[in-house]
């Protein structure tokens, strides 16, 4: 066998792979608007079924394999997650549970708030009063005992 024979024969195998990788990708197109118009769920397994393509070659072609899963994604419901029954003493006392939870959160926050406004407040007395001393005035918060008083 010459190189020449060698190389038509890789070349019509190449083309006819090329080829049966087209017909397949347009079967599974056609697969894909087919469910979407007949309303019947995009999934692999079905575009496999109705395109008669092998699971793999999905996967492997990521346009296909992105439009399919975006569509079974949008096909998808909502997951329904039924509430319990709303008298029940368990849901009872886990919404209290809950409840008391969240109101501890907010009383700490605000415990810490105001300590941190009293500190701020304390800081801008200290302020004032050191202020008030420089400038040779008293305060009426102490009592200062002067030689009349004594």
């Amino acid at each position: 066998m010459t190189n020449d024979t060698r190389n038509r024969r890789t070349a019509t195998l190449i083309a006819a792979a090329k080829a049966k990788s087209e017909t397949k990708t347009r079967d599974a197109e056609q697969a894909i608007r087919a469910l979407v118009k007949r309303g019947d769920p995009v999934t692999f397994q079905s575009v496999q079924r109705e395109a008669g393509v092998s699971h793999a070659f999905l996967y492997n072609h990521p346009e296909l394999r992105a439009r399919i899963e975006h569509l079974r994604a949008q096909s998808r419901p909502a997951r329904y997650t039924p509430a319990p029954p709303p008298d029940t003493e368990s849901s009872l006392v886990l919404a209290l549970s809950s409840q008391i939870t969240q109101l501890k959160k907010l009383h700490r926050q605000q415990v810490n708030d105001l300590r941190d406004a009293l500190a701020q407040a304390h800081g801008e007395n200290l302020d004032l009063r050191r202020e008030l001393t420089r400038r040779g005035g008293t305060w009426p918060g102490h009592f200062y005992p002067t030689p009349s008083t004594q």
